[in-house]
Formats: structure tokens, sequence, C-alpha cells
């Protein structure tokens, strides 16, 4: 092979591990659609033959020998030797201790590996696995067929996968399961900054959060899972978690190609934009709403477009200030049932039946991030694009917190625990975003960055 045709090919490869800053604002890249729609085949295929599936996940980066991996090991073993799957992410730390348990059991020990720029391994004590290319198909596999979700202290990573469920099943895009905590130093600060913050601004329902079980041992952690029956789902029903109709992939799964399709034609075009993500729960004489306003008018001043999820709260405030100032209001919807919950600010709009296609979408045209307080789904969309940046398949770009009072406590949560405490990220990881309390200085990062 030529050294041009292999330079190109690898050229090719670094790109599409990234989302990249599109300058052409060219999206309808057929090669990159058919990728992610052969990961979804590939992936249901390979979990179609699972049952009594858990999934464990936790930081990569936590050693063998430490308090957690222990746990986490004997939890694997305790599911394996009661006939349950034990899923993770087949990397090292929790993942390969919780892999090791069921092995060591001689039970079914599953592993959802991710490529990455740098190497990611697939632990020795994996007896069934399959590697993504993205995150988005890998995280839908690792979500998709489970019975009960097992969280231990981990990074960014844990946190995006944490935060995803946890909104998929308060929006009833999910089938509720257990979700256990294991570390109540770790987990309960995080607890108590979601109950003192988003449950306080109206943008979660406490009755969710007290669902959540925190424990600290593996004899705690099963007992809340072993009376879980394996999931029944209809027969040919299509849902986020289910694309089988009598034992076989079912054709409809080509509707996650269509919205695919139709929402990087979308894009297309799209050249200049910021993205603005916050809480729906909030009303129009509400700090929050007018600060995400003014934002949304200063944008369109400077010829930026404002991307959101186009529906009421912060989305709309940000909509109407770009809109009523001759800017550009772009809303990229979650269908609910047959209805699309829409501002009546926005340009243009497209609303999506399946979370998992509408999030790439959202996410891949942006310039910058700017996150207002939120509850589940703003802690998920910002986790999910930090996780993006830390292990390199998105660019570096602006991510901006605002508002102090809101999100500084959470900002010394990470620097506490995950830095300094459990090390689960590194001291560079918490310098990926800022916080700002004013408009102007949310302008300034954006301009500087375009630079």
């Amino acid at each position: 092979m030529k050294k041009e045709t292999i330079k190109k090919i690898k050229n090719q490869e670094k790109k599409d591990f990234s989302y990249q800053i599109n300058e052409t604002g060219d999206y309808r890249e057929s090669w990159r659609i058919f990728r992610i729609m052969s990961e979804f085949v590939e992936g249901y295929q390979f979990l179609a033959s699972l049952e009594r599936e858990v999934t464990i996940f936790g930081s990569a980066r936590l050693d063998k020998d430490s308090k957690y991996c222990k746990i986490s090991e004997e939890l694997g073993y305790l599911l394996a030797k009661n006939n349950f799957t034990v899923i993770t992410g087949g990397g090292p730390g929790i993942m390969e201790a919780a892999n090791k348990g069921a092995f060591e059991a001689k039970g079914k020990s599953v592993g959802l590996n991710i490529q990455l720029p740098f190497e990611q391994r697939i632990n020795p004590y994996v007896n069934k696995s399959v590697a993504f290319y993205y995150f988005l198909t890998r995280k839908v596999m690792m979500t998709s067929p489970a019975n009960a979700f097992v969280y231990f202290p981990g990074g960014f990573g844990t946190m995006d996968e944490f935060f995803e469920v946890v909104d998929l099943i308060e929006l009833q895009k999910m089938h509720e399961a257990p979700i256990i905590l294991v570390g109540r130093d770790y987990w309960q600060p995080l607890i108590d900054f979601i109950k003192s913050h988003s449950v306080a601004i109206g943008s979660v329902e406490k009755k969710y959060v007290d669902k959540w079980h925190i424990v600290d041992s593996a004899e705690e952690a099963y007992k809340f899972i072993e009376n879980t029956k394996d999931i029944t789902k209809p027969a040919c029903e299509l849902s986020p978690d289910n694309f089988y109709c009598n034992n076989n992939l079912d054709w409809k799964i080509f509707k996650i190609m269509a919205e695919l399709v139709a929402g990087f034609d979308f894009l297309t075009g799209l050249i200049e934009d910021v993205t603005i993500l916050g809480t729906k729960s909030i009303k129009k004489d509400s700090e929050y709403y007018k600060k995400a306003e003014e934002l949304g008018k200063r944008l369109a001043e400077e010829k930026i477009s404002v991307v959101t999820g186009g529906g009421p709260g912060v989305m709309e405030a940000a909509s109407k200030g770009a809109f009523e100032n001759g800017g550009e209001a772009i809303g990229i919807n979650m269908e609910i049932g047959t209805k699309q919950r829409t501002n009546p600010y926005l340009n243009r709009s497209i609303g999506f039946k399946f979370h998992f296609t509408r999030k790439m979408i959202l996410t891949a045209p942006s310039k910058a991030f700017i996150f207002f307080p939120g509850g589940f789904g703003t802690m998920h969309q910002l986790f999910e694009v930090l996780t993006l940046i830390q292990t390199g398949k998105m660019q570096k770009i602006p991510i901006i917190l605002f508002n102090h009072k809101f999100w500084e406590p959470l900002h010394a949560h990470i620097k506490k625990i995950f830095v300094h405490g459990f090390e689960t990220i590194g001291d560079p990881d918490d310098e990926l975003y800022q916080i700002v309390d004013d408009v102007e200085s949310a302008i300034k990062i954006i301009k500087e960055f375009r630079k």
C-alpha cells in the first residue's frame, strides 16, 4: 500500500475518533452513519444471548488492592454464583475486579469495551466481549439490558453513565431498576448536592433520589439485586431498549438510521453555533430565565446561532433572546409520545424518538457549551461532554457553567473527592470547564476561543 494512502487512512481514523469542529458545515458523511448502524446491529445481536444482566460501573484508575476493587470482585463473584450475568466496560480497575469475581465463579463475565485514541485493553477476566468505536452505541448497550445498575466510585465517565440512567428512568424512557451506589463517603456528598440544588430549584423530584441505595459492602449491594426478575420486553415493541421481534433483530432498527440521516442533514450548513442547556423547570421571572435570554441576545449580536433542546425554561429563554434579536434559534427536540415539546421562539427545529440519536445531534455541531443550573438531564449532558473531551473523542472547546452559587459546590466536590480523594481524574481534568456569573464573561470566553 502506498505511503500516501496509509497516511490518508490514519488521518481519517484520527478524525473519526472525535467530534471535530466542523468548519464546512457539512455533516452528511455516509461512512459515519453506516459505521454507527453497524455497531447498533452488532451490539444488539451480542446482547440477545444474555439474560439476568447486572451492569457494574466504576473507575478504571482504582488499584486492584483498593477497598472498592475488592468489594467489586466480591460482588461479581456473588452475582455469578447466583446465575446473574456481570456486564462491565471491560477495562481495568473496578471493571476488571467485577469481571474477575464473575470469572472465578465460573459465571458469565461480559465486557463492552470502547476503542480510544490511546489504548483501552480488555481485561483478562472477560469471557464474552464486543468492542465499540462510539461512546453513543456503547452506552446504549451498557444500559439497555440491565436488571440492576451498580455504581462504584469513578470519574467523569461514571458520572455520565450514572446521570444518563437516572435521567432516562425519570423521563420514563427506561424501565425502573435498582440503582445501587457503593461507597457512602463518595456518593453521599453528591446526593446532598442534588437535593440542596437540583431538587431545590424544581429540576428533580426528591422521590427519584430517595429510591437509590447507598451501600458499603458486596453483601448489602446483592440484597437489592437478588430478587430482581429478568426483564420481559413486549414482543415486537420498538423502544430504546428493545429491537427484537420473535427473537430476531427487528427491521425497525433502521428508524435509528433514518433519525441519524435526518439529523445530520438538519445540521448541514451550521457553522457558528453554541449549545445552551439547563433546567426546563423555571418561570419567566426567574434569574436564570433572564440571564439565558440575555445570553441568547448577545450571541445573536455576535452572529452565533443558539442551539437548545427546544423546550421550556432555560431553553425557551435562550431561544427567545436570539429569536427576538434577529439571530438563529435552533431546537433539537425529544418527542414525547406523538408530540414535540417546543417553545415558540425557534427558527427551525427537529424532533427525535430516540434519546441517543437526539443527544448525538445536539452535541455534534457545537463550538461551545453553556450549562445553566439543572437536573439529571443537564448533569448527564455536562459529564458526557467532559468525558468525550477527557478521552480524546472530542476536541477541547469551551465548557461554561453559568452561576457560581449553583455550580461551585459541585466543583468543590469534584476537586475534593475526584481529584484528591479517590484520584479518579487528574488535576488538569477539573480545568476543562469554567464557571461564570455574567453574560459578558461567557461571550468573552467564546470569542477568545474562536480566534
